[in-house]
């Protein structure tokens, strides 16, 4: 679903009589984004009329869309005691409800709705429709069966055309979004977001340049529609992450078009929030600190800006900013901490204990580590982003720590990385406890890496590799029939692809490795095996000195 979802929650028009002009510009406002604008008209509305309950009930929307919950909450109380369309003021406090996962309280709110609603009245259908599609835990089945009530009354009605049409994007039914979309736009030709979303779908379709075109289309029936530049932006963005050749000049274009869409919005500090959002995709981190520093002067009270600040000072290099930062915003209770922001602590804390060498504080590790955990609690998939710090750590033969991280991507099947992590890990295991004597290995480690390359073989069973590795395991664990099972497989392997692979140096440097490791297995317990292997050596390299003093030693 388009992360912008909140854009639409306020397009619903009268089917009745005509509204007061006022909350009509209000609602312009909020569909071009200007959502200081729109704020200081329903707030001049309601102290000049306080019995209208839908101007409580649009700005109690902002204000949750915004995650601001109390002063949401606030206006839909207001909006209860108001004279005129109060009962909307229940679907606010429902969508509440629904955000906490009380769909029963919900739904007990929704009936208090349109318990009076007129016979023909559709308003209150559609903002149900998007109480659904906007909670932060989404229903659309129940979206589109409830907007589905208000188009059998009034078929033709833009705006819950427009709305279905986002509960059909959301449920990932794309023909019916389209259609909806069309239908919506054909019958209200100023309703230029419906004709945005068709450019939006091409979007999700990765048909950026025909996107590109629907989006030009709309700037061409007005060049000061804000959201279709915000569009703009983010299409512009996703080319360039999809097709990295087209990368600088499409993330310059993605920046320009950012800065148009917020030169025609109030830059109001909900639209700087999400032009920080962007910076953090298109990954300009001084920016951001800019952008980030500049909204804390202007407004210490919002926490969400400490989130931003700690991302950059982290990407920056500054560690120890954002760490008070991303702790100053975690430890509000009201906050909605996400994965991403323990990642970023976790991260941080190990930057800061990292010397100049690059060589990682044990106890500044495990600090960090143990956010780190904490965020693929709240978000398993975040375990993704951690593949480029695990090579670094392995780049730089710190071991234990790249095997603790590679190993919570290799605990996870769905992630993207799950293959790359397991082998990683398995190899870090190795390499970490290669160079120390049989008394300080670590037994369980070495064991749960053999039977991740296990795994692996069953996911991916060509990967020749694993043998070699399960085989140089077994021989730190001293288990010789693992050894030889594990070796002469690998040799089984490599011997079936024929005298071309066997000739690569590569290949014949491992199976030469294979025959004196097997050899050495059957040492204790059968010479003849054990000669017989190293001799198998010394045909390949009759150099090698181990085979060679093997042996004569077992002679």
């Amino acid at each position: 679903m388009n992360k912008f979802k909140i854009f639409s929650l306020a397009l619903v028009a009268s089917a009745s009589i005509a509204k007061a002009q006022d909350i009509k510009e209000a609602k312009k406002a909020i569909d071009a984004e200007q959502f200081q604008k729109a704020k200081s008209l329903l707030k001049s509305i309601i102290k000049a009329k306080p019995s209208d309950g839908e101007a409580n009930f649009v700005l109690g929307n902002i204000y949750l869309n915004e995650s601001v919950v109390d002063s949401a909450k606030i206006y839909y109380l207001n909006g209860l005691e108001a004279a005129d369309k109060k009962s909307l003021n229940y679907i606010g406090l429902g969508q509440i409800d629904l955000d906490a996962k009380n769909t029963a309280a919900a739904q007990a709110n929704f009936g208090l709705a349109t318990k009076d609603m007129k016979r023909k009245s559709v308003d209150e259908f559609i903002y149900i429709g998007r109480a659904y599609i906007n909670s932060e835990n989404p229903d659309y089945t129940n979206a589109i069966t409830v907007l589905q009530r208000a188009l059998a009354i009034e078929p033709q009605n833009a705006t819950a055309l427009l709305a279905i049409g986002d509960a059909y994007y959301g449920a990932n039914n794309q023909n019916d979004a389209y259609k909806a979309y069309r239908d919506a736009f054909t019958a209200d030709p100023t309703l230029l977001r419906a004709k945005m979303q068709l450019g939006v779908l091409l979007k999700g379709a990765k048909s950026y340049d025909e996107a590109i075109k629907s989006f030009n289309e709309v700037i061409a029936l007005n060049a000061n529609y804000g959201p279709v530049y915000r569009e703009l932006a983010e299409t512009y963005y996703k080319w360039a992450r999809n097709k990295p050749s087209t990368a600088k000049v499409n993330l310059q274009n993605a920046i320009t078009n950012y800065e148009k869409y917020l030169s025609l919005t109030d830059y109001s500090l909900d639209s700087k929030m999400r032009h920080a959002d962007f910076l953090i995709l298109v990954k300009d981190y001084k920016k951001l600190e800019e952008v980030a520093n500049k909204m804390i002067a202007e407004d210490k009270v919002n926490p969400r800006i400490f989130r931003y600040l700690g991302y950059a000072a982290y990407e920056n290099g500054n560690a120890d900013v954002a760490i008070k930062s991303i702790e100053d915003f975690i430890k509000v209770p009201s906050n909605k901490v996400i994965g991403r922001d323990y990642l970023y602590l976790g991260l941080s804390k190990i930057k800061k204990g990292t010397n100049a060498e690059g060589v990682v504080d044990p106890a500044a590790f495990d600090a960090g580590f143990a956010d780190i955990k904490k965020a693929i609690e709240l978000e398993p998939l975040v375990v993704e982003e951690l593949a480029d710090f695990g090579k670094a750590l392995f780049g730089k033969k710190q071991y234990t720590q790249a095997a603790a991280i590679f190993e919570l991507g290799a605990s996870n099947t769905e992630s993207k990385n799950y293959l790359d992590d397991a082998v990683y890990y398995g190899i870090s295991v190795y390499y970490g406890n290669a160079g120390k004597t049989a008394e300080t290995r670590d037994v369980a480690a070495l064991q749960n890496a053999d039977a991740t390359f296990d795994k692996i073989l069953v996911a991916s069973p060509t990967y020749d590799e694993a043998y070699i590795y399960k085989g140089r395991i077994n021989s730190l664990l001293d288990k010789d029939d693992l050894i030889i099972k594990n070796y002469s497989e690998y040799v089984t392997k490599m011997t079936a692809k024929g005298a071309e692979e066997l000739a690569k140096p590569a290949t014949a440097k491992k199976i030469i490795e294979s025959y004196n490791a097997i050899g050495a297995a059957y040492a204790n317990t059968d010479k003849a095996k054990a000669v017989e292997y190293f001799n198998k050596t010394l045909v390949l390299d009759p150099a090698n000195t181990y085979a060679a003093q093997s042996v004569k030693a077992l002679k």
